[in-house]
C-alpha cells in the first residue's frame, strides 16, 4: 500500500460519487443496476476496491474487450518470435494473426523470426467436414516452408470450438512428425468473460506442452532470472533488460516479448521470476513457485521513482554484491532522471489525466505520470481481476473515480464532467477524444512511439506526454457538436 493517503484538490467521494448517479441515470433501470457494481469513487484504505470486475458484459454495451482467442494470439503466442504461429479458423480473424500490438523482435522474418500471418482460412466445406486434414497439411507446408522455427503454435478459433475439431490430436501427431515444439491452444474466442481467459488457457498450455522439456546451454548461476508478462511493446523489454543486466542479473529468458520458446521452456532453471503484467502471467509464475520453488516478484519500471523501489525491493533476494550495484546504478541514473524531470515537469504540474487501458498499465504508469507532476483523476481496466483493483485502489487518490469495463457513453460522459489535461486509453478511444479537442495518448501501443520502460524509455514518455498536452494545436480544434 502507499505510503500515505493521496488526495487531489477538488476531488471529493462526493463529488464523483454524484456523477456516477448522473451517468447511470440515462440508462435502462436493469442496466443501472448491473453497471453500478463496476463503478466508484477510490477508497484507499479499504482493504478491497468495491469495484466489481470480471464479469459479463451487459447486452447492449458496447464493451472495449477482445475475446479470449485475442488474448492467447495478440499477447501470450504472438510476440514468441521462432514459433510460426497458427490462427485456425475463419480468415477474419485470421488476419489477425498478423503481428498488430508492435512486439517488437529480433531476426529475419521469415528466416528467424516470424511475424508473419499464419492462418487456416476456414470455409464453409470445413465447417461441414472438419479441418483436421487441413490443419495437419497447414503445419506441414508451414515448416517446410520456414524450416528454422523452433516450433509451431495452434490457436483456435470459434468455429474450430463449435464444431469440435481435435486440435490436441492433431497437434500431438504433429510433434512428433516434426520433431520440434506443436503446441495447440484452445483458445476460442467465444470462451470466458475477455481475453484475460485466453491468457490463461495459453499459461495452461505453456505449462502442460512447453516449460521443463529443456534446459539452458549455459550453466546455471546464481543471479539467473527471468522477465515475465512483459511482450516489448515499442522495445519495452530492451530498455529494462540493460538496467537488470548492469546491476549484476542474467536475464535467461523473456516470456514472451521478443522470446524464444526453447529458453521459455528452461525457465524452470532460473532463481526468480519477475513479472510485468500481473494479469497475463501470474498464474504461471505460480505454477513454477509450487513446481520448482522459484520466487517471483512484481516489479514496476515505470517513471524512476518506481525503477528505484523496484530494483531495491528485487535486490532483496540476491547478495550485497547485487546490493550495491542496486545503489550505484540509482545513483548513476538519478542525476539523468532529474534532467528529465526538470525539463517537463515545470510544462505539466498540476495537469490531470484518465486512464482506461486493458492489463496493468492505469496502476504501473501512474507513478511515471506523478513523476512529472500529473494527477490521475481517475482509472479502470477492460478485463482486470478483483487482485488488480486491490492494487489499484493504494496508488489513487481518495476519491477518484475508478471503472471497470466501461463504456463509450460512460466514458465520454466521466471525461466531459472531469475535463482532463489528458486521456490515455487504446485505438477504439483514441479518435473519439482527439476529435472533441481532448489530447489523448494511445496506452496499449505507446501511440507507435516507445519504449516507455526503464531509464531511457521514461526520457520518452516525458516526450510524448508533455507533446500531446501543450501541443498548440488543441486550441485550434473546435468540435462540431
Amino acid at each position: 500500500m502507499a505510503d500515505k493517503i493521496k488526495t487531489i484538490d477538488g476531488i471529493t467521494t462526493e463529488a464523483t460519487e454524484e456523477l456516477i448517479e448522473e451517468t447511470l441515470a440515462a440508462m435502462p433501470e436493469k442496466t443501472r443496476k448491473k453497471r453500478a457494481l463496476h463503478l466508484g469513487a477510490n477508497e484507499p484504505t479499504s482493504a478491497t476496491c468495491a469495484v466489481k470486475s470480471n464479469k459479463k458484459v451487459v447486452p447492449g454495451i458496447m464493451s472495449q474487450r477482445g475475446c479470449a482467442y485475442a488474448g492467447a494470439k495478440g499477447v501470450v503466442w504472438g510476440p514468441i518470435r521462432d514459433m510460426v504461429h497458427v490462427s485456425h479458423g475463419p480468415i477474419g480473424c485470421g488476419v489477425y494473426s498478423w503481428g498488430t500490438r508492435r512486439n517488437l523482435m529480433q531476426g529475419i522474418p521469415g528466416v528467424t523470426s516470424f511475424p508473419l500471418d499464419f492462418t487456416s482460412d476456414f470455409q464453409e466445406k470445413d465447417i461441414v467436414y472438419g479441418g483436421d486434414k487441413k490443419l495437419e497439411k497447414l503445419l506441414r507446408e508451414a515448416d517446410e516452408l520456414f524450416p528454422l522455427n523452433k516450433g509451431l503454435s495452434v490457436l483456435s478459433e470459434c468455429p474450430v470450438g463449435l464444431i469440435g475439431d481435435d486440435i490436441n490430436a492433431v497437434t500431438k501427431k504433429m510433434e512428433q512428425e516434426l520433431g520440434k515444439f506443436v503446441v495447440p491452444c484452445n483458445c476460442e474466442g467465444f470462451r470466458g468473460v475477455s481475453q484475460s481467459l485466453g491468457h490463461h488457457i495459453s499459461n495452461d498450455s505453456i505449462r502442460d506442452h512447453v516449460i521443463g522439456k529443456r534446459e539452458f546451454a549455459e550453466p546455471a548461476g546464481p543471479y539467473d532470472i527471468a522477465l515475465i508478462g512483459d511482450y516489448n511493446i515499442g522495445g519495452d523489454v530492451w530498455a529494462a533488460k540493460p538496467i537488470l543486466e548492469e546491476i549484476g542479473l542474467n536475464v535467461k529468458s523473456v516470456w514472451t516479448g521478443d522470446g524464444e520458446i526453447e529458453k521459455i521452456a528452461a525457465t524452470y532453471q532460473v532463481k526468480l521470476n519477475l513479472i510485468h503484467c500481473y494479469r497475463s502471467m501470474n498464474y504461471m509464475c505460480k505454477v513454477m513457485e509450487e513446481k520448482w520453488g522459484i520466487p517471483w516478484l512484481e516489479y514496476n519500471f515505470f517513471g524512476p521513482t518506481k525503477i528505484e523501489k523496484s530494483l531495491r525491493e528485487i535486490a532483496e533476494f540476491f547478495d550485497d554484491t547485487i546490493k550495491a550495484n542496486v545503489e550505484k546504478v540509482i545513483a548513476k541514473y538519478r542525476q539523468h532522471m532529474q534532467e528529465v524531470i526538470d525539463e517537463y515537469r515545470p510544462r505539466l504540474e498540476g495537469k490531470t489525466a484518465m486512464l482506461f487501458v486493458g492489463g496493468l498499465r492505469p496502476r504501473h504508469t501512474i507513478g511515471a505520470y506523478e513523476d512529472l507532476g500529473i494527477q490521475i483523476t481517475g482509472a479502470g481496466y477492460e478485463f482486470a481481476h478483483q487482485d488488480d483493483y486491490d492494487r489499484t485502489s493504494p496508488e489513487m487518490a481518495k476519491g477518484t473515480l475508478i471503472y471497470d469495463d466501461v463504456s463509450e457513453f460512460e466514458l465520454e460522459k466521466f471525461v466531459e464532467k472531469m475535463k482532463p489535461d489528458l486521456v490515455g486509453s487504446g485505438i477504439k478511444e483514441k479518435y473519439v477524444f482527439q476529435k472533441a479537442g481532448i489530447p489523448f495518448r494511445q496506452m496499449h501501443s505507446w501511440d507507435y512511439s516507445g519504449p516507455y520502460h526503464g531509464y531511457e524509455g521514461f526520457k520518452i514518455f516525458a516526450r510524448d506526454i508533455d507533446m500531446a498536452i501543450n501541443s498548440p494545436t488543441w486550441s485550434l480544434v473546435k468540435a462540431p457538436f
